[in-house]
């Protein structure tokens, strides 16, 4: 009985089966007839021409319609060879369908081996045609941007099955799931690994080590790649597939393994430095370029190193970095020494004492440090390279003071040089600050200040020297008849001659330095007392010059080049309490001195005060106090020092 059902139920599957073929035969057949009867219609007319249209009716009836070319289905076969493989896809897809949707779980497969054989063949040669598009994608010309589309297709389409197949309680055939995604992503990671191995790239001409020229290779080959993938490839992806950002990984993953195992070794200076500049410079502009950026994801991708190997090659960079700058600006400062030893007289620019210590250093100083926040990726890093700054102001000021000290007769010359050095450094300091760490930075400036300060003195001290004699002529009675100032005048205008030969910059900032130092040797020696104003006329004769001396004084070290307009408001003001009279205004007048110059004491304003025999005791104790209230109350504090530097008993 077992055997008879088992005979009925073949021979209903075999006629099931023979009816399904004898339907798409005769479909097939038809669609032929179809296509010759329309193209034998078209030759006919146009073969007559001249034939009355109308003619063509016979029966009285208007012919049907002429049907549309039909177009001819390929076999699997036929869409493999034209590259089809989306629709290839399809076919599987719809044969598998048919195929085991007729199939319940108590039926057998034992009469359909031969077509699920011949179904997992097919499908393996469309899997191996869609890989081996895969394999051809990155090489430019060998892959149609259709077929790799229709790949793309293809691989979503079999996901899609895999996930029907998922969804539903029957047992799946023996192929599913096929798990396409993941074959493509294993190709690509395969492909980019072996376009690694073997970069079409070569290493460009030059004195290139073995590692520095594997380095270029490689980062070479990845960023055509990755170009090729942006400009070509990425049209053949769904968006939401992100294929220029998984590419970027697969690549980014790759290269980093293969530079973590150059890092590892022990790596000499420069290829060090080579391969710190393609981690931090050189990779990150690649995927920085326009036609990446707009695709790439470049901060997801992070750091091509990890920093326990990073951090070793900066170390070894950066400590190689600061012993060229230590042994160069060592060279530059010896250089400037050795021509001062000689005798010889600084080089002349434009008519100023000029010395290339300070250009050549800081020219050497910002492209190192710029160059270096670039190679290591981190500016503070980088600051580290100006550490050497610090002994060289050291050794620079040491030769500074021995130029002083032995005052040779080019010494003048080299003074004025390194002022003109001085200010340069100063600004590099103060205006790119970005360039020092914190310490470096407070360091040189506290021994350029010195420097500029002691280069002064040692400049202006002939000056003093000529002047002295009509220093003492300030506040004596040939003072009050005006002889005297003039004559104090024009000998500052012979010594002012001696200064030329400085920089703008270091010849304004000399004379406001000499405009300060003859401005408090006038206010010393008028409260040093020997004049007596001792009645309003002789005040306010002493009001009358103090204050044209202070214009005169003004006028001639501005038509110099000073720019310390203070100077006069200090004299104009010493005028007007020697012109007042009564103690409310004498107070109101100090107070004003002494808030807009806090160094102003108590034994300033007495020793003026005292210029006024007239002026009682009480009077000078009541304006003291006041001005000493009046400083604790504001807490004023000096930006410009200048009563300081005025010694009285």
């Amino acid at each position: 009985m077992s055997s008879m059902l088992r005979s009925c139920f073949s021979c209903t599957l075999w006629r099931r089966e023979v009816c399904s073929r004898w339907s798409r035969c005769s479909t097939w057949i038809t669609m032929r007839l179809r296509n010759v009867r329309f193209f034998r219609g078209h030759r006919g007319q146009a073969g007559n021409t001249g034939v009355n249209n109308n003619a063509a009716t016979t029966d009285g009836q208007h012919p049907p319609a002429e049907e549309e070319p039909q177009k001819e289905i390929l076999t699997f076969q036929q869409t493999l060879e034209a590259r089809l493989w989306s629709e290839a896809s399809q076919m599987l897809i719809q044969r598998e369908e048919r195929l085991f949707g007729e199939i319940t779980e108590a039926e057998t497969l034992v009469h359909h081996e031969e077509e699920v054989d011949k179904l997992a063949v097919d499908y393996r040669d469309l899997e191996g045609q869609v890989l081996w598009t895969l394999e051809l994608s990155l090489i430019p010309g060998e892959i149609s941007t259709e077929a790799l589309t229709s790949a793309v297709k293809a691989i979503n389409q079999e996901v899609e099955q895999d996930l029907r197949w998922k969804q539903r309680t029957r047992t799946p055939p023996a192929w599913r799931p096929r798990c396409w995604k993941k074959l493509h992503d294993e190709k690509l990671c395969s492909l980019v690994e072996q376009r690694m191995d073997n970069p079409s790239t070569p290493s460009p001409d030059g004195n290139l080590s073995s590692i520095q020229a594997d380095i270029y290779s490689l980062c070479r080959q990845l960023k055509e790649d990755l170009l090729w993938v942006a400009e070509v490839l990425k049209i053949c992806y769904p968006p939401e597939l992100d294929i220029c950002n998984f590419y970027a990984r697969l690549y980014h993953q790759n290269l980093s393994t293969r530079l973590r195992k150059i890092a590892e070794f022990v790596l000499d200076d420069k290829d060090c430095k080579f391969l710190l500049r393609w981690v931090n410079e050189f990779y990150p502009g690649i995927l920085q370029k326009p036609e990446l950026a707009c695709e790439i994801d470049g901060a997801a991708l992070g750091k091509l190193l990890s920093k326990d190997l990073l951090e070793p090659l900066e170390e070894q960079f950066l400590s190689k970095q600061q012993d060229e700058l230590t042994t160069y600006v060592g060279r530059v400062l010896e250089e400037a020494k050795e021509k001062w030893i000689k005798g010889e007289e600084p080089t002349r620019e434009d008519g100023c004492f000029a010395s290339p210590v300070a250009y050549d250093v800081i020219q050497l100083l910002y492209g190192m440090v710029t160059a270096a926040a670039k190679i290591v990726g981190d500016l503070p890093k980088a600051q580290s390279i100006t550490c050497p700054l610090t002994e060289f102001m050291q050794r620079f000021r040491s030769f500074h003071n021995d130029i002083m000290k032995q005052n040779k007769p080019n010494s003048c010359s080299f003074i004025k040089a390194n002022l003109g050095c001085i200010e340069q450094f100063s600004d590099v300091v103060q205006k790119k600050s970005h360039l020092f760490p914190e310490e470096v930075q407070t360091t040189c400036v506290l021994v350029l200040e010195e420097m500029k300060q002691t280069g002064h003195a040692f400049l202006l001290k002939p000056v003093h020297d000529a002047l002295k004699s009509q220093y003492r002529k300030l506040g004596t009675s040939d003072w009050l008849n005006k002889k005297a100032f003039e004559k104090l005048l024009d000998s500052i205008k012979e010594e002012l001659h001696d200064l030329q030969g400085l920089t703008d910059a270091s010849q304004q900032k000399l004379i406001g330095q000499l405009h300060q130092e003859v401005t408090a040797e006038y206010v010393k020696r008028l409260l040093k007392g020997e004049v007596k104003l001792k009645d309003r006329d002789l005040q306010l004769k002493a009001f009358d010059t103090v204050k044209n001396d202070a214009e005169s004084l003004h006028e001639l070290f501005f038509s110099m080049g000073s720019k310390e307009e203070w100077l006069k408001e200090i004299l104009i003001k010493i005028a007007e309490v020697l012109k007042l009279q009564d103690c409310a205004s004498v107070q109101m007048e100090v107070v004003s001195l002494g808030t807009a110059f806090p160094d102003l004491s108590a034994k300033h304003v007495s020793a003026l005060l005292k210029l006024k025999t007239n002026f009682s005791r009480a009077n000078r104790k009541a304006v003291k106090e006041t001005l000493v209230e009046a400083l604790e109350v504001t807490g004023c504090s000096s930006n410009r020092p200048f009563f300081c530097t005025v010694q009285v008993k």
